[in-house]
């Protein structure tokens, strides 16, 4: 074994260590980090490629200089939900198999003229040093902006709910607005879909395997991870959180210009429809 062109042996000399105690810390630490690197390295390549099945996730790692068999790849891809399903077009990101009712896709037809017609939610991965954390976001579909996330280490109903919880906080909404996600089973759990009832929403999901009808939450999440979290090296969950909070509320929120908002951010967008009493127009 060599460290940064040295041997094992002659990097202890310099750093002072015991080889004994070098090789016990590696055992213990190094094969976790190298396996954070390569689910790292697959979520990339899965989340850049919405239709590529495990093979060519696997061949895309190899290229990039990993040593890895498809079978491997293939169970991490369905462990975290990524595996895609072989049907042209479409691509299954989230788990769907489940128990629960689903409901129809109301949302792709809506002519948005106002804030707080259509809610749209969705998840996704946030790498931290020693683990993987989870985000759950909640948007105004009408000038897309954040107006609910959840940060946790867990997958359960409490993420989605905790979103859901910030956003209804900071918002009155009227009687038969539309909430819109994915068939996830978070989503429909009976936890989460009572909550949206009791609040007056009417439940929308997408058509399965359909990331299409849930665009503008996807690509809320492709910009979040190019202009935020692939920059970032998160220590742990708090520092997650503390970056996470920023990028949305003063940057994304703020100051981030979209061009299906006249080139104006999500902030400044609902303030110059309140100002002007005016409704824009915008499909669903």
């Amino acid at each position: 074994m060599q460290l940064e062109g040295y041997p094992a042996a002659r990097g202890c000399d310099l750093a002072g260590v015991s080889r004994a105690g070098f090789y016990r810390h590696w055992e213990e630490h190094a094969p976790d980090e190298m396996e954070m690197e390569l689910r790292d390295a697959m979520q990339r390549v899965a989340l850049d490629n919405r239709f590529y099945g495990y093979r060519r996730v696997t061949a895309a790692l190899r290229q990039g200089g990993w040593e890895v068999n498809h079978k491997r790849i293939a169970r991490m891809l369905r462990e975290d939900n990524l595996l895609s399903i072989r049907r042209p077009r479409f691509v299954v990101t989230t788990d769907s198999r489940h128990a629960f009712t689903i409901y129809p896709n109301l949302a792709r037809d809506m002519q948005l003229t106002a804030p707080n017609q259509l809610w749209v939610s969705d998840i996704t991965y946030i790498r931290l040093r020693d683990q993987f954390a989870y985000l759950a976001v909640v948007l105004d579909a009408f000038s897309r902006r954040v107006i609910g996330w959840e940060l946790d280490v867990t997958l359960e109903t409490r993420l989605v709910l905790g979103a859901l919880d910030r956003a209804l906080q900071c918002r009155s909404i009227p009687l038969g607005a539309v909430h819109h996600s994915d068939r996830g089973v978070q989503y429909c759990s009976c936890e989460y879909v009572s909550k949206l009832q009791q609040r007056g929403f009417v439940i929308s999901m997408s058509r399965r395997g359909n990331p299409y009808d849930n665009a503008r939450a996807e690509s809320f999440m492709k910009t979040l991870k190019t202009e935020e979290v692939y920059l970032k090296d998160y220590r742990n969950l708090e520092d997650a959180r503390v970056n996470l909070q920023r990028f949305l509320e003063e940057g994304y929120n703020a100051k981030r210009l979209h061009s299906a908002l006249g080139y104006r951010s999500p902030v400044a967008f609902e303030a110059a429809v309140a100002s002007t009493g005016n409704e824009a127009r915008i499909s669903g």
